[in-house]
């Protein structure tokens, strides 16, 4: 199966802090493909820069420890940006919104702690 890790789990996992049983036993699944969106890169790019965000490097070294982890990154692609134009306002968060938006159209189930999630009609998973 595929998966899209959010933002938040991809810096959890990456920083060694703790995620759900059922998130860590997809990411230690060999077999399941993980994938991180470029937008959560924009999205720790910009929060470094903001300084709401520390991340040791800089979003170079994100880059570096998602590929050091077998995750694979995700473009935005067309598609994802309709799918935005379906989902209702549950969560007002651009990032969240195309996430999910990104885990429909490529049929993902998208891995996230937000309780927002399960309001959307995304295969989901924490």
């Amino acid at each position: 199966m595929r998966y899209l890790i959010d933002t938040h789990v991809a810096l959890w996992i990456l920083k060694g802090e703790p995620i759900s049983d059922k998130a860590m036993a997809i990411v230690e699944d060999v077999t399941a493909e993980v994938f991180v969106s470029i937008a959560s890169a924009w999205e720790i790019a910009i929060k470094i820069g903001l300084g709401k965000l520390k991340y040791d490097d800089g979003v170079s070294a994100f880059f570096d420890d998602v590929k050091l982890n077998d995750f694979r990154i995700l473009s935005v692609e067309e598609a994802h940006i309709e799918q935005i134009e379906a989902l209702e306002y549950h969560h007002r968060d651009p990032f969240d919104r195309l996430l999910i938006a990104t885990a429909i159209a490529e049929d993902m189930t998208f891995i996230s702690a937000d309780e927002n999630v399960p309001k959307y009609d995304v295969k989901w998973l924490w």
